[in-house]
């Protein structure tokens, strides 16, 4: 599975693609875009879109895993990230490519195995789990990739329970009728 992991953001948007399975993950590519703070706020949407399209062009991801938004004492700052999320979600809609979001808490649990890790150990724990010569920077850059380990990890369990539930739902025709046995 490939992941795209978003860590939206207007000024600094991590970018990180994983491609992995339940206990194994690989690094594809990472980065961050950026964009001026005291710049439009409509032509930074803008930018942010179009590398974003850049990035799910070139990459071709299975799912795109997004830092849900929490609320904040600084409703600025939920603003413009709000604004990049929405940004990620109308390009996924667009292509259909189905989008999960990931808590920070759950994120920093699937990758640390603790919910309340700090970014350096979130930082780290990317860097042993991707088997990385150097730590990505900046921290945007790891998280989006610490989002992208948890989707892999944790969205294929997901997607099988929520697949097995979906064939319990059926109801089911015994196996003689099934069959045209006793007709």
């Amino acid at each position: 599975m490939r992941v795209l992991g978003v860590d939206p953001g207007l000024t600094r948007c991590g970018l990180g693609v994983v491609d992995g399975k339940p206990g194994k993950a690989c690094l594809v590519a990472v980065g961050v875009v950026r964009t001026p703070s005291d710049g439009d706020p409509g032509e930074r949407l803008v930018f942010l879109e179009k590398e974003l399209n850049a990035w799910v062009d070139r990459f071709d991801p299975d799912v795109i895993a997004i830092e849900r938004v929490f609320a904040d004492v600084n409703v600025a700052s939920v603003m413009t990230t709000a604004h990049a999320t929405a940004i990620a979600l109308l390009i996924a809609a667009k292509r259909e490519i189905p989008v999960a979001f990931h808590t920070p808490t759950e994120v920093k649990a699937a990758v640390t195995g603790d919910g309340r890790a700090g970014k350096a150990q979130v930082t780290s724990m990317v860097t042993r789990i991707l088997k990385l010569k150097q730590r990505p920077k900046p921290a945007d850059a790891a998280d989006a990739l610490a989002l992208a380990i948890c989707h892999t990890w944790r969205g294929g369990t997901e997607q099988r329970y929520a697949a097995a539930a979906r064939l319990a739902a059926v109801p089911s025709v015994p196996l003689a009728r099934a069959a045209g046995v006793g007709r």
